[in-house]
């Protein structure tokens, strides 16, 4: 049996999830989650973060795409930094953006498009 993913948009779905399980191999396992981000999501997300990353210059130095994107997923998170182990740097602890489910993903837009409003930074759409 091949990897199945069922997305619970109605009783049918449900219907078929709860078939595929029973019919499922013992030892195998059944993880129920929030759906991730969608293509739409992540298309915008990453135009907001290009955005950014051409017109905001941080701290002195101008970041790319990538850097922002740990930036506002950090802050989002709440996440803390500490010390590097030569003491030259920081390393934020923490998770990764692509395990946002749709609702954290909306929240992290709305936590960019705040700061660029903010920072007078014009996003595309």
């Amino acid at each position: 049996m091949d990897k199945q993913v069922f997305f619970l948009a109605h009783d049918v779905a449900r219907a078929n999830a709860i078939e595929a399980i029973r019919q499922a191999p013992i030892g195998y396992a059944v993880t129920i989650q929030p759906k991730t981000r969608s293509i739409e999501q992540n298309s915008r997300f990453w135009a907001i973060l290009t955005d950014i990353s051409n017109q905001m210059v941080w701290h002195g130095k101008k970041l790319a795409p990538e850097d922002w994107k740990h930036i506002f997923t950090a802050t989002l998170r709440k996440q803390i930094a500490v010390p590097n182990l030569e003491h030259n740097g920081f390393v934020v602890l923490g998770s990764s953006s692509s395990k946002l489910n749709v609702r954290e993903m909306a929240e992290l837009q709305e936590l960019m498009t705040a700061f660029a409003v903010e920072n007078n930074i014009k996003l595309r759409g």
